[in-house]
């Protein structure tokens, strides 16, 4: 079995961590609490062994959504970062907070009950880019970038680069 490392963190980049071999039981959940710590209509997970995961930057803060489950997240931004059942042997990390997320694809779909009825017509819903290769899209681009608080996709030994975000 190949090991690999993957590495992820929030959005401003105040927690950062890292995940070294294999991410098992990658699924989308769909129940009602999912819904709600992530803020979206389902969250995606997959598991690693504790003793392959370390944080590399800051601290989570953590919320117990349930006399099982714990779940940590970014006080900075409030990105969702983990899912974790404190006496189990791994915890969950939230795919989307990988610095590449298509590396995992989900296998399965849980807590279907709670899965949005309309699911079943997001391939009909016409899609738009947020690039059509416009000028005032070009400008807005820019904007966004010169603006542009969120960490990039890769480790950095330090962030943010020049001022504290930490009012945002």
């Amino acid at each position: 079995m190949i090991r690999r490392i993957f590495t992820g963190g929030c959005q401003c980049g105040a927690v950062r961590y890292r995940a070294e071999g294999t991410l098992e039981d990658a699924h989308i959940c769909h129940c009602r609490m999912c819904q709600k710590a992530a803020g979206n209509y389902f969250l995606p997970l997959a598991n690693i062994a504790r003793e392959d995961f370390q944080i590399t930057r800051g601290e989570p803060a953590w919320f117990r959504s349930s006399d099982l489950v714990r779940r940590g997240f970014c006080r900075a931004c409030g990105t969702p970062l983990f899912y974790e059942m404190p006496n189990e042997s791994f915890l969950n990390i939230t795919l989307g907070s990988l610095d590449d997320p298509d590396d995992v694809q989900p296998g399965y779909q849980s807590g279907v009950e709670s899965r949005m009825l309309w699911f079943s017509h997001l391939p009909g819903l016409r899609e738009k880019e947020t690039d059509d290769g416009s000028e005032a899209a070009a400008a807005r681009h820019l904007a966004v970038l010169e603006s542009n608080r969120q960490h990039p996709d890769f480790d950095t030994i330090h962030w943010p680069p020049e001022e504290d975000f930490s009012e945002c």
